[in-house]
């Protein structure tokens, strides 16, 4: 078939959206483990810290899950759209960044926290 390639996959797949859905692919399980790792922290925390730091780590990393949620969403999106996908693919990783740098600031809190 002309003008098509084949993914790794074994499928075959137009060159632009085999380049959209190779970062998406990547993002979209870190994404959902990241949501779980969010969740595990805001738990383990709820068991141990009280005040004000505790409230705003709690905040920041539910605010963390909801960035990971749509990071997963939108590279989900942009694996399945035919037409779009590159444009959901850049909102799915300002999302993942996003969250990282979130979580990075957290990850700091917690441990002023409890040092």
């Amino acid at each position: 078939m002309v003008g098509m390639s084949y993914s790794s996959s074994g499928g075959r797949r137009g060159g632009k959206q085999e380049i959209a859905s190779a970062v998406s692919s990547h993002i979209l399980p870190t994404s959902a483990t990241m949501v779980g790792v969010c969740m595990t922290v805001l738990s383990i925390g709820r068991l141990s810290r009280e005040g004000s730091l505790g409230l705003f780590i709690d905040k920041t990393l539910a605010f963390c899950s909801v960035l990971f949620l749509c990071g997963a969403v939108l590279s989900f999106a942009s694996i399945r759209s035919r037409q779009g996908g590159r444009r959901y693919e850049e909102w799915a990783e300002e999302c993942f960044l996003i969250g990282l740098v979130a979580a990075t600031l957290s990850a700091v809190l917690i441990a002023f926290a409890l040092g």
